[in-house]
């Protein structure tokens, strides 16, 4: 697989058009939703598919459009951005454009679907900018990942089925019978992000909703703001408050945090682009590459080279 190369000092963001080997086994014979999908049967700006024929692993990386991961059975790990969790029947994960986002130690048995789709596809019901509000958990101030309970995920499967079946079928108003369906689908898990009050956490200070928000920030500004108190600052607490409670909750330090995630960009860079290790170090904004080396190498237990020869 040829690599990448770094465009104004930024880790590449994949399309649509340049992503499916990344995430598709290209021997795999199964057909449900767009894989193996005829050329005269696709829908420009959105692509549905059942993990049957998923690659054990994917990321890090990112692209410049939307994701939705579905699980019915078995258990995988996702990673966007720091938040680390795993998926299990029910669980719906969500990931926007630009963020850094892993999959991997799918157990084995592991079912669901995942739908991936521009921000465009659904101008004709929602504006583009209007989306993120129309359905917040595309958000980086909402909740990425949500549990529907049987009765709301049964439902969930039911709109996949039948997006699925107006993929394989060139029936009249087939698009927007997919547009609709796949409204209808994000509503059902709005109703239930709701149901659960998964919106009302954006000023609470409590534990269980200042640590996510916190890894959502580090998710978005790790390359500006590299100290806890610029991060406290924003939150509206005290640094050793953050600090306290991040510890609590995750059992590791703030500033390993955003160490974290620091290291997540720079295995994307080092995996999917040519830009030599200086180059990374600079658009990394390390004073050096001896400095970036050191820290890459004090996360990891190895060098930069090293992890880039076995990727």
């Amino acid at each position: 697989m040829a690599k990448r190369t770094l465009t104004q000092g930024k880790i590449p963001e994949y399309t649509l058009g340049d992503f499916r080997h990344l995430h598709r086994d290209k021997n795999d014979t199964s057909t449900f939703g767009y894989n193996n999908l005829p050329a005269g049967h696709r829908i420009r700006g959105f692509e549905l598919y059942s993990s049957e024929g998923l690659v054990a692993g994917v990321g890090p990386l990112k692209s410049n459009f939307y994701r939705m991961s579905i699980t019915l059975s078995g258990g995988v790990d996702v990673i966007l951005g720091v938040e680390e969790f795993r998926h299990r029947p029910g669980t719906i994960s969500f990931t926007y454009p630009g963020q850094v986002f892993t999959k991997c130690n799918i157990q084995p048995g592991t079912f669901g679907y995942y739908a991936l789709f521009e921000d465009t596809f659904m101008e004709e019901l929602i504006a583009p900018d209007s989306f993120q509000d129309e359905f917040p958990f595309f958000n980086i101030e909402g909740q990425l990942f949500i549990q529907l309970d049987v009765a709301e995920i049964t439902e969930v499967a039911g709109f996949v089925d039948r997006i699925n079946e107006e993929l394989q079928e060139l029936r009249a108003g087939r698009e927007k019978a997919v547009r609709l369906y796949f409204y209808l689908l994000l509503l059902t898990i709005k109703r239930s992000y709701l149901r659960q009050r998964l919106d009302c956490v954006q000023t609470d200070t409590r534990a269980a909703y200042l640590v996510p928000r916190f890894r959502k920030l580090v998710s978005r500004h790790y390359l500006q703001k590299r100290k806890v108190a610029d991060y406290a600052a924003i939150l509206g607490v005290t640094p050793n408050h953050l600090n306290r409670t991040v510890r609590e909750v995750t059992g590791q330090t703030a500033s390993a945090t955003i160490s974290s995630m620091l290291i997540h960009e720079a295995k994307a860079l080092l995996r999917f682009t040519d830009h030599t290790i200086a180059e990374i170090s600079h658009h990394m904004q390390f004073s050096d590459p001896a400095s970036f080396n050191r820290f890459f190498r004090e996360q990891t237990g190895q060098t930069p080279l090293a992890f880039r020869k076995n990727a």
